[in-house]
């Protein structure tokens, strides 16, 4: 397995990115309200945070992160009740159909350009037929002035904060135009999005079979 590139940055994480996120949360929160039995995957999970929110629920939480250093923050949040798996996304360990929601938080940007339809398709074979996708990340604009720009460079600066590798796999991922165009395939259709951060953050919700569209852009 590679080198964990957050094996020194995890204890300090949420100190340092979560006020960042915490918008972010809130909107997940909103447009997939937990449900007391829920069963949820989030793959990329982090130290926790979003698992710890629908589990304080009532929802069943499950996720997967290639950082051992991040998964142990996790736990420590979490506790045992919480299925924590060291897993390679684009190979899940678990069964077809088997989640209600699955969840993926600026996760798709940090992996090579090669392996991310394979993730999608493996968030697609665990989710259950009425389930949904809830997938956030950076979007490639337009930005506004001057809320989007500032924005932009705030998200550069930790983007080349986390390493050469992971800045490359973002700046692949800006350049191949974001999630919409791996999410627009024959297998799903996306029923809301949502546009934030001056341009710089997508938000969609996505379902297996086409329902009724719904676009939602704000700045």
């Amino acid at each position: 397995m590679k080198k964990d590139p957050y094996k020194k940055l995890a204890q300090y994480y949420d100190r340092f990115v979560e006020p960042v996120n915490h918008t972010l949360r809130k909107i997940v929160l909103k447009i997939q309200p937990p449900e007391k039995g829920m069963q949820l995957l989030e793959v990329g999970c982090g130290t926790g945070t979003n698992l710890q929110l629908f589990q304080q629920n009532g929802c069943i939480v499950s996720g997967i992160d290639l950082s051992q250093a991040m998964l142990e923050q996790a736990r420590n949040k979490l506790g045992d009740k919480a299925d924590l798996r060291l897993v390679d996304a684009a190979q899940m360990p678990f069964d077809d159909k088997h989640f209600d929601v699955v969840l993926a938080m600026l996760t798709l940007h940090e992996m090579p350009g090669e392996i991310r339809s394979n993730v999608i398709k493996e968030m697609q074979r665990v989710l259950k037929s009425k389930g949904r996708i809830v997938i956030i990340d950076f979007h490639p604009g337009p930005l506004q002035i001057p809320k989007g720009w500032f924005y932009k460079i705030v998200i550069l600066f930790f983007e080349m904060a986390a390493g050469r590798e992971h800045f490359k796999n973002y700046r692949h991922f800006i350049a191949h135009k974001g999630l919409r165009p791996l999410l627009e395939t024959k297998q799903v259709v996306i029923e809301k999005e949502k546009i934030i951060g001056g341009g710089n953050i997508a938000l969609y919700l996505v379902a297996r079979k086409k329902l009724h569209p719904e676009s939602i852009s704000t700045g």
